[in-house]
């Protein structure tokens, strides 16, 4: 899900882009339909600078099913 260092807990989400330290306020919700079977959804983080450019790759290759703000991330059945 992301690069977070090892003490950071689940109240410190971090963005899922590289380099990337920033809190988290997006959770892009995705599946890769040649691996993953059609309900199972793998999760980005994103912060606000970062939810563009992360959901354009996710969608250039179909992946991306929705994205949600990450208080609604397992409201939204979300799942790693």
């Amino acid at each position: 899900m992301t690069d977070s260092d090892p003490g950071t807990g689940p109240e410190e989400l971090r963005c899922s882009a590289k380099g990337c330290r920033a809190d988290a306020v997006w959770a892009l919700r995705w599946n890769n339909p040649k691996i993953h079977t059609p309900d199972r959804r793998k999760v980005w983080l994103a912060c606000d600078e970062h939810r563009e450019s992360l959901s354009a790759f996710l969608s250039r290759r179909d992946f991306l099913k929705d994205v949600v703000p990450v208080t609604e991330h397992d409201e939204a059945g979300g799942g790693g």
